[in-house]
Parts: C-alpha cells; sequence; structure tokens
C-alpha cells in the first residue's frame, strides 16, 4: 500500500461515522428552503422567467421570516438598476447578477454547495446561512479599515455582500468589467 493512499481510506472511513454530535447534516440540507423565483413579486418578469428556464431556486436562511436573497442595486455603475439572485439548482448555489433588470448574459459569481453554509442555528436545530445583500461606499471602506484585505479600488457603486451568516462574508465588487473579492464583515 502507498502511504499516500492512507488519508484516503482515513477519510473515508470518518465519512462512514455517525457525527458524535448526533447531528444530521444530511437531513437538514434536504430541508433547506428554496423558493421559486416567482415567490419574489418585485422582481421583473423576465428575470423570473429567466431564472425558471434554469431552474433555480432561491434558498432561504434559517432565520428568514419574508423571502431573502433577492437584491436589487446599482452593481455595475451609479443610476442603473441590477438585480442579484442567489440561485441553487441541483444543490449548488451560484450569485447571478441580472444588468439592468435583464435577463441577458448574467454575470455567475461564487458557486458553493448549499450544505457548505449548514450551521447549528439553535439548540437541537441546523439551518443554512447563507445571504446576500447590497453594500456602499462607506461599508466597503469601514470594513478594509477594520480588517485589512485587498485594497478597494475607487468606489463608485455598490458591491454585494456575500455572507455565512454570524460567520462571515466577502464583498463582490465589478470594477473595470472583473469581479473583485472584497473584505466583507467578519
Amino acid at each position: 500500500m502507498q502511504f499516500g493512499a492512507i488519508p484516503l481510506i482515513v477519510a473515508a472511513a470518518l465519512a462512514q461515522q455517525p457525527d458524535p454530535a448526533g447531528w444530521d447534516f444530511a437531513a437538514a440540507e434536504k430541508a433547506i428552503v428554496r423558493l421559486p423565483p416567482s415567490a419574489f413579486s418585485a422582481l421583473p418578469a423576465p428575470i423570473v422567467q429567466e431564472l425558471e428556464r434554469r431552474r433555480c431556486r432561491v434558498p432561504q436562511p434559517a432565520d428568514a421570516r419574508e423571502p431573502r436573497n433577492v437584491i436589487q442595486g446599482e452593481f455595475a455603475h451609479p443610476g442603473q438598476t441590477d438585480w442579484a439572485v442567489l440561485c441553487s439548482v441541483q444543490g449548488v448555489s451560484r450569485i447571478l447578477v441580472f444588468w439592468n433588470g435583464t435577463p441577458a448574459d448574467p454575470a455567475r459569481l461564487a458557486p458553493a454547495k448549499d450544505g457548505d453554509y449548514l450551521q447549528v442555528v439553535a439548540p437541537n436545530r441546523i439551518g443554512f446561512s447563507r445571504g446576500i445583500s447590497a453594500v456602499g461606499k462607506d461599508d466597503i471602506l469601514r470594513r478594509h479599515q477594520a480588517y485589512g484585505g485587498p485594497t478597494p479600488p475607487p468606489i463608485r457603486h455598490q458591491g454585494i455582500d456575500d455572507a455565512f451568516i454570524e460567520k462571515a462574508s466577502v464583498t463582490w465588487y465589478l470594477h473595470r468589467g472583473q469581479w473583485l473579492r472584497l473584505t466583507g464583515a467578519d
């Protein structure tokens, strides 16, 4: 047996063991509430249709009391209303950004397994904890000042805060056609 195979065997054995705390993350992932795009009445109809075509569902944070993870903001430049949607398909979510309310050619950011955003949210309860929100210049600069990280470019429009709720976040900011990963909240 090669030594490189040992970590794989150990990892496979551990994966078959029950969670020592008794948490059933597989069941929690299946229980994530994922809303159809039509649940968001402010979302323009052409974007709803495109999301439905893509089979998107919008995963909801465990603490959500109203539909979340569909936001609008000025993500490309001031004066243009864009929409960002956390789109889950087959257990993987990504942020889709629709420019100026049109469904054509959305930006696609930050794909991640929905299960990677599960955490204990209350005694004896595991829940989904990913959320997006629009973030402005003051917050972007304050976070950089407080936590360091990449130096932001001149901030002329909003960014998208992508959070693991109650843990940390990153801010996605479009600059010169490229999405920058800036410091979020900690």
